[in-house]
């Protein structure tokens, strides 16, 4: 019986064990189940602050990706390398970096092509006897005392046209050739649209308001109301519109194929907002793209264009018998355009890792994303050293790029591989970006007119961006062509160093038409001669 018992309670003890390790054995996967959701969860709440620290910053943060990395007792991530390699670069990128106090303007700067208008200041003559012995005193000389900057408010008036009929008095006696009498009227220059009152002037100040300044339409009404004029918001638009296609618009075309012909071009594609077009609601995002010449050394030429989707089509359609490098930022509808060769932005390159710094983190060289930035710093401070050195030796531009950036980029795409985010953080995101964009990212070494960065671009943008903000929206198709139209006129006019209300209405006066020859039409263009000549009565 004894044995009996001993082999029972041996039985239940080992039944114990096995339950007890069966027991551990469904804890320590329940264990490593919620580590792992913990794991998931923490990815999770990290991937969340790091979007909540981006919007924090983005709304309240600088807007500028520009900062100093000289700060005291921190070295640069590559200043050991590059004074070993060539000392006489970061020399003279230290000059290039070191902030220098800008001159203040003079008065004569500030109103440089202002009329000046001498007001000499006579002393009464009461005051001009001697004091001492009462002699009548004569002018010795003037003494410089200030200046002043007079506003003088504009003001309209009607300009009434009338012709002159003239009679032959001969043929009216019955001494001439002809029994009808002949009359023979004068010719007043045509009207700029059709019975409008509408003036070269005043279609040139409503353009420059709108689109140069981000007046809308609707405060302009106010504003000639203050003039005297009445005329509606829907008449300032119909005069755009109508000299938009009939005066701007061969000129427009004009810019479009010489830019065809360029080898460099570059391109973006802002928002815009159109309420009453065809099949679409109001709310749907619409496009105004782009285009512009690149840094060849050619005249500037900047085109807007309006389509109602992003899709590259549009740009095809554009560039349509375009051949040679296009610059852009990383959206792929570019990636199928016959004839280019992509180059990918490196300001967009480096605003991804930007981004990912986390806050108060700028300085720590441990952080990847701020590694990142500093590869991309690198070679931004080795282009500006190129440019600056050699602004139109394209041959030598390329020749450094090879020297100087080409180790950089290698030793950034080594360190890129050895890269391993978190899934889906914006690290991820940022190395993904990169990698895909490698082949693109590297095309302008392949020649010195190649740019380095789209901001040319995102600089003829910001202007349209700026007025957005103002007028909203475009409220018909035929609005939004005539604003890519006018825009392209305006961008032009700045490029070249015009005044854009002088120069708009310069082709309202000229009236640009499709019967003009190209060469007709160079006469017109900003870059001509004729007007770079006048540059500073224009």
């Amino acid at each position: 019986m004894a044995s009996s018992a001993k082999d029972i309670r041996l039985r239940e003890l080992k039944d114990t064990v096995s339950q007890l390790k069966t027991m551990v054995s469904e804890q320590t996967e329940l264990i490593k189940s919620l580590r792992l959701i913990i794991d998931e969860k923490s990815s999770h709440e990290k991937v969340l602050q790091e979007q909540v620290d981006y919007l924090t910053k983005k709304l309240f943060g600088s807007s500028s990706e520009r900062r100093s990395d000289d700060i005291p007792g921190q070295q640069n991530l590559f200043d050991e390398a590059e004074m070993e390699q060539d000392p006489s670069l970061l020399k003279e990128e230290t000059v290039i970096r070191e902030h220098t106090r800008k001159k203040k303007a003079t008065h004569e700067e500030l109103f440089k092509g202002l009329k000046v208008e001498k007001v000499v200041i006579p002393l009464p003559e009461e005051d001009q006897i001697c004091p001492v012995c009462g002699t009548q005193m004569i002018l010795i000389g003037g003494e410089y005392v200030r200046r002043e900057l007079e506003f003088i408010p504009a003001t309209c008036k009607v300009i009434e046209y009338y012709s002159r009929s003239y009679g032959c008095p001969s043929c009216k006696e019955g001494f001439g050739d002809t029994e009808k009498p002949v009359i023979v009227k004068s010719q007043a220059p045509a009207a700029l649209i059709g019975k409008s009152p509408a003036s070269a002037s005043t279609v040139a100040w409503t353009m420059y308001q709108k689109y140069a300044n981000g007046f809308p339409l609707y405060r302009q009404e106010k504003d000639w109301k203050q003039y005297g004029a009445r005329i509606s918001r829907t008449t300032l638009a119909n005069w755009i519109i109508y000299c938009s296609q009939s005066y701007f618009q061969p000129m427009y075309d004009y810019f479009h194929r010489e830019l065809l012909k360029r080898n460099f071009a570059m391109a973006d594609e802002p928002r815009v907002q159109v309420l009453k077009e065809e099949g679409r609601r109001a709310q749907t995002q619409s496009f105004m793209w782009l285009f512009r010449s690149g840094e060849d050394g050619l005249p500037a030429i900047i085109l807007y264009g309006y389509s109602p989707t992003r899709s590259g089509i549009h740009a095809g359609e554009f560039l349509e018998g375009y051949s040679g490098y296009l610059e852009t930022d990383g959206y792929q509808g570019y990636n199928n355009l016959p004839g280019t060769r992509r180059c990918s932005c490196w300001a967009y390159i480096r605003r991804y890792f930007i981004d990912v710094v986390p806050k108060g983190k700028q300085y720590d060289y441990s952080q990847p994303a701020v590694q990142g930035v500093q590869y991309c710093n690198r070679l931004f401070a080795i282009k500006d050293f190129i440019n600056k050195k050699y602004p139109g030796d394209y041959e030598k531009r390329k020749q450094l790029r090879l020297e100087k950036e080409k180790p950089v980029l290698e030793a950034f795409w080594l360190w890129l591989d050895r890269q391993k985010p978190v899934r889906n953080t914006r690290m991820d995101k940022a190395v993904n970006y990169v990698l895909n964009r490698r082949n693109t990212a590297e095309t302008y070494l392949e020649d010195g007119r190649c740019s380095f960065t789209n901001n040319l671009s995102e600089n003829a943008i910001r202007p349209f961006a700026v007025g957005r903000k103002n007028w909203l929206f475009s409220n018909s198709v035929d609005g939004a062509n005539a604003s890519a139209v006018v825009y392209t006129m305006v961008e032009m006019t700045k490029a070249h160093g015009l005044n854009i209300y002088k120069y708009l209405k310069f082709l309202l006066e000229h009236r640009p038409s499709e019967d003009m020859t190209d060469e007709q039409l160079a006469e017109l263009a900003p870059w001509s001669k004729k007007l770079q000549s006048i540059k500073n009565r224009m």
